[in-house]
């Protein structure tokens, strides 16, 4: 079918069917939003915020059957109408296993309807010899609060991605590739390559994907739906494309605000987006017009995101509704753990081989020592006992000894003679496998946009 691209565009529309790629949405709400015409319709397909185990095992955060599902709906869509799919940040975390994985889901589904189409990979996983190479030439900066990179965080690392910008994303789209599928980048990047590459400038290009990251974030009820956003010469149109949902001034205003240090300036790959003079104008009781968004060049920089391995870990949970002990709890630990330590020493472990934290959900939990209401106790306390170290057998002895200590430790006037904990779960101990630590959050100075993110292509079909 012949592209909605060859329009004359005075407007360009883009359609983000969720939040992140995996997380499902309303079938109906597609559908309402092809109505629409959209020239692309796209999802972010990742995060840091589930953690740094995904992009140190290489495995997606959502599952593989409903990421699945996202994509045939999305592809099909695409095709049929001629539109461009794009997805950033694929498979999670954006490292080479994570596009792979979600391209080769584009590849069976592709077999199995029929479609054919120009595929692009845009490649985010860079070498250490790559990063150490950047770290010789001063091109390295430690963000706020991180130590300066150094060689040996280089080279420990597990995996490490660049945070592509949108000049990749455009590159492949200046190919003719109808489908593309990026590893990491920043989250609006992939929107804004599409409605720059279509002629529109930054700034509510750059507004637009802030509107789309999301899905339907921007609107109320927020949920994990559909939105269309209109990108036009000076102004981006934001509209839910499900019935029940809405934007209004507030809402968009508010999503505007999030994921930033700053509430209005917005650091992005190549420069930053300042909405400090921004409007929000209703044009119906469901869409709202934004304008007075700028953009402001500066020095090419892409962020590094890696991870390394930390150990192994084992856990269990448990509870208790003892009032006597959750009268004493924080001197219960102390004892449990000097009783662990005691115990692991006679099977040769050492203190320091090992890290066992117990989090008390009912007392300090969510927050820890930030907490602060600790002596708002309730009437039972919820126990998650953690155990780290460098291999899986250490955690697992470690934990099984601390488990043994929260059932079995005495304390004054302790009456029941028999377990102080109920654990839910048999068997009680869980291996979680292995752990691993965020260790880049740096930057690195680029003189061209595309260098650390090669694009492959195919023809599917």
């Amino acid at each position: 079918m012949q592209s909605l691209w060859e329009d004359s565009l005075k407007e360009f529309r883009m359609l983000s069917t969720s939040g992140i790629l995996g997380y499902g949405f309303p079938e109906e709400s597609l559908k309402a939003g092809l109505a629409r015409k959209p020239h692309v319709i796209g999802v972010d397909g990742g995060s840091v915020d589930p953690g740094p185990h995904y992009l140190g095992s290489g495995k997606p955060f959502c599952s593989p059957q409903a990421i699945q599902r996202d994509l045939r709906l999305m592809l099909n869509a695409a095709i049929d109408a001629g539109a461009t799919l794009v997805i950033g940040s694929c498979g999670g975390a954006g490292g080479a296993p994570h596009l792979e994985f979600v391209a080769n889901l584009v590849r069976d589904i592709a077999r199995e309807d029929g479609l054919s189409f120009k595929l692009a990979l845009v490649h985010a996983e860079q070498s250490a010899e790559q990063i150490l190479e950047h770290l010789a030439n001063g091109r390295v900066n430690a963000l706020s609060g991180r130590p300066d990179l150094n060689r040996d965080t280089i080279t420990e690392a597990v995996r490490i991605v660049g945070m592509m910008g949108p000049e990749p994303i455009a590159r492949a789209l200046e190919a003719g590739a109808q489908v593309v599928l990026a590893g990491r980048s920043s989250d609006p990047a992939p929107w804004a390559a599409c409605a720059m590459h279509a002629g529109f400038p930054p700034a509510p290009s750059w507004y637009a994907g802030k509107m789309l990251e999301c899905g339907a974030t921007p609107a109320i009820p927020k949920g994990h739906d559909c939105i269309l956003v209109t990108v036009r010469e000076d102004e981006v149109e934001c509209e839910p494309t499900n019935p029940a949902r809405r934007c209004t001034p507030l809402s968009i205003a508010n999503h505007s605000l999030h994921e930033n240090a700053s509430p209005i300036h917005h650091l992005e790959p190549g420069g930053m987006l300042d909405t400090s003079d921004c409007s929000f104008d209703p044009i119906s009781d469901r869409a709202v017009v934004v304008r007075g968004m700028a953009w402001e060049p500066r020095d090419y920089t892409v962020k590094l995101e890696a991870v390394e391995r930390a150990g192994y870990r084992a856990f269990t949970v448990c509870g208790t509704r003892d009032p006597m002990l959750i009268d004493i709890i924080d001197q219960f630990l102390e004892t449990v753990k000097e009783n662990t330590a005691s115990k692991s020493g006679d099977l040769g472990i050492s203190s320091g081989d090992y890290s066992l934290s117990i989090r008390v959900y009912g007392v300090n939990g969510v927050m820890g020592e930030r907490e602060p209401r600790r002596n708002d106790t309730g009437h039972e306390l919820g126990f998650l006992v953690d155990v780290v170290a460098a291999d899986q057998d250490t955690a697992n002895a470690v934990l099984a000894l601390a488990r043994t200590q929260m059932l079995h430790t005495d304390f004054d006037g302790r009456l029941c003679r028999e377990g102080n904990m109920a654990f839910p779960f048999s068997p009680s101990d869980q291996e979680a496998g292995p752990v691993y630590r965020f260790s880049m959050h740096h930057t690195v100075r680029l003189d061209d946009p595309c260098e650390m993110f090669p694009v492959d292509y195919e023809m599917v079909g």
